[in-house]
């Protein structure tokens, strides 16, 4: 496998668990449960891939900027996800922050999938892209 397909297979992950939280209402114990695991994904997920992904990518002049962008989506997301801490999951605003972190999240992956994906297959080769899916399913599954 290599590093693009491992990370898709997270991104759908976390696709999914946002379609279910944007449809969730109310301060129930299933949207707490789907909330969590989505923090928990993405959480992991980012200090993954920027390790496994976007660290090796900042040694190449033809992908530092996709790297740096993609690291500053992360620090977006988190934000965003804090916010969503912060509010009482009962109220309208929750689900307004989690749309909102739906739509971010979903850019980032689509830009990451239809953009910095082929930047990348140009630098990195495929006994490196194979090493960094090893390695970043090591750590998604240590975590």
């Amino acid at each position: 496998m290599e590093i693009f397909q491992a990370l898709r297979k997270d991104h759908e992950k976390q696709r999914l668990l946002m379609k279910i939280l944007v449809e969730t209402s109310g301060d129930t114990e299933t949207r707490r449960a789907y909330f969590s695991e989505l923090k928990e994904q993405l959480s992991q997920h980012a200090v993954a891939e920027e390790r496994h992904f976007y660290s090796p990518l900042m040694e190449s002049d033809k992908t530092i900027e996709d790297s740096r962008h993609g690291i500053a989506e992360h620090h977006e997301i988190d934000e965003l996800v804090e916010k969503l801490d912060n509010t009482e999951m009962s109220s309208s605003a929750w689900l307004h922050h989690m749309k909102s972190l739906q739509d971010l999240v979903l850019h980032h992956l689509d830009e990451e999938e239809s953009e910095f994906f082929q930047h990348a297959n140009k630098v990195l080769s495929h006994k490196q892209q194979d090493q960094l899916a090893n390695d970043y399913q090591k750590e998604m599954q240590q975590a």
